[in-house]
């Protein structure tokens, strides 16, 4: 996936009510742009971090700019713009990338499932059946370690999605959790137990059962992103999702 236009770079200044982010320029411009990110973004704002962000061209658009890529203090791009990931599985899945979720007949986006009022991001429809397909983003990493984590911050929401997708699979209906790895040089991903053990709990009890839990590492670039190869998942005791 192309970015639309080409990125511009300067340094973050901060990031606040969510949805803001003052930056400067390597041109010297002084820029509040818009965050497309709800979570903590731990290991993602450190004052000062090199930044890529895409100029709007939109004179309605009240923000000049999005902030897209950043450069984590242990020198690793990620992207902080969430909705990257969806278009970016998406992307995958129509090209076969995800050999787990090959040999669908339909897609469909945004479906309404489960007994909590959720909406899967992806079902998959196949001869024997669907699949329903929630994604999270991850850009959690570590200094001495090449895992990443999930999530960066207590998440009710995921867990819920969890919950849903293992109502699923109890009941004989295909369930994925797919992690879209935006994070480079990342080697494996777990469960942030050590900031939401509940999540942690939840992915469990998902795999025993029978979620089928996926990570995909996306290769970053401020001209590109791509989802291309396979990671474990890891839970917390080390031993690897199926």
């Amino acid at each position: 996936m192309r970015f639309s236009s080409e990125l511009e770079t300067g340094r973050l200044v901060r990031r606040y009510k969510r949805f803001l982010a003052d930056i400067v320029t390597d041109t010297g411009e002084e820029l509040c742009i818009h965050c497309p990110n709800t979570g903590s973004m731990l290991n993602c704002m450190g004052e000062g971090a090199r930044v890529w962000f895409q100029r709007s061209g939109d004179p309605r658009r009240k923000l000049p700019g999005t902030w897209e890529l950043v450069e984590t203090p242990q020198g690793r791009l990620a992207c902080v713009n969430t909705a990257r990931a969806n278009a970016l599985v998406e992307e995958a899945l129509l090209g076969g990338v995800i050999s787990e979720l090959a040999g669908f007949s339909g897609l469909r986006r945004e479906v309404a499932y489960g007994v909590e009022g959720s909406r899967v991001d992806f079902r998959l429809d196949y001869a024997d059946g669907p699949a329903y397909v929630e994604v999270k983003s991850v850009t959690l990493g570590f200094a001495d370690s090449a895992v990443a984590a999930f999530p960066d911050a207590v998440t009710s929401r995921g867990t819920r999605h969890l919950r849903e997708l293992t109502a699923l699979a109890r009941a004989g209906v295909r369930a994925v959790q797919l992690y879209c790895v935006n994070l480079s040089d990342i080697e494996a991903v777990r469960p942030a137990r050590e900031i939401d053990p509940l999540y942690a709990d939840a992915l469990r009890a998902a795999q025993d059962a029978g979620v089928q839990v996926l990570a995909y590492a996306a290769r970053l670039s401020p001209e590109e992103l791509r989802l291309e190869r396979p990671l474990p998942v890891l839970l917390d005791a080390g031993a690897v999702l199926a």
